[in-house]
């Protein structure tokens, strides 16, 4: 027991040695990362769009005072199923996070962007890495514009399609994610109108605005901005 007690000793004395000589020295010690003030953002663009659909809004994000380091946005094929585009927005996630050290992220999407981003948060196990989720002129229950073409993604648009049937069954809006959707009764590409509209989310009808002027409509961003806060 004596041994064992001088050894302690000597063991503490060690560690305020070195303490002592590392704040003499003005050797910083590491500290976790600071959590983020906020959570970042994604933005998943629809059928036939690009990163640059988000223009608009991701310079009335940074004029909101986010910093681009917060923001992520990015294109892919849309002409693939939505099963598969959804693996790359759980990609662009995990980036995210990763990059900003958040424990979770905002996904703000547009059009189809709404389908696979959430078919990630339902399958893909998603639910636990997003915080608000946004769908901006969503085909959420299919649109009769999807009947005019042909791709895999156009497929699991057309209203009754086996995609939208698993993705809206049991439960629309499953998890503790904040799910909010905007629509338009004026909306020339989403046929109904309220398909947008998701069961256990906060829904929000616009002005008379088309589907692509929802993108850069002040009264939408400002609604959007005001959810993910």
């Amino acid at each position: 027991m004596h041994n064992t007690s001088i050894e302690r000793r000597l063991v503490m004395a060690a560690i305020t040695l070195v303490a002592t000589a590392t704040a003499s020295l003005g050797i910083a010690t590491p500290q976790a990362a600071a959590a983020p003030a906020r959570d970042p953002i994604l933005f998943v663009h629809g059928w036939q769009g690009s990163a640059s659909d988000w223009n608009y809004m991701w310079g009335r994000f940074r004029d909101a005072g986010y910093s681009a380091e917060e923001m992520a946005r990015f294109s892919y094929n849309t002409t693939q199923s939505n099963k598969d585009i959804a693996l790359e927005v759980k990609a662009q996630v995990d980036a995210l996070r990763a990059k900003t050290g958040a424990a979770k992220v905002d996904i703000i999407t547009h059009s189809m962007g709404g389908l696979n981003s959430r078919w990630y948060l339902k399958k893909l196990d998603g639910l636990d890495s997003v915080d608000d989720w946004v769908s901006i002129a969503g085909p959420n229950h299919g649109t009769d514009v999807a009947n005019g073409c042909l791709d895999a993604s156009c497929e699991e648009m057309r209203p009754g399609s086996a995609f939208l049937a698993e993705l809206n069954s049991t439960d629309e809006t499953p998890g503790r994610v904040n799910y909010g959707t905007w629509w338009s009764p004026c909306d020339e590409i989403i046929n109904p109108d309220a398909s947008t509209i998701l069961g256990g989310a906060t829904n929000t009808q616009t002005l008379c605005l088309g589907h692509i002027a929802l993108l850069s409509a002040s009264p939408v961003f400002e609604g959007v901005r005001d959810f993910v806060k």
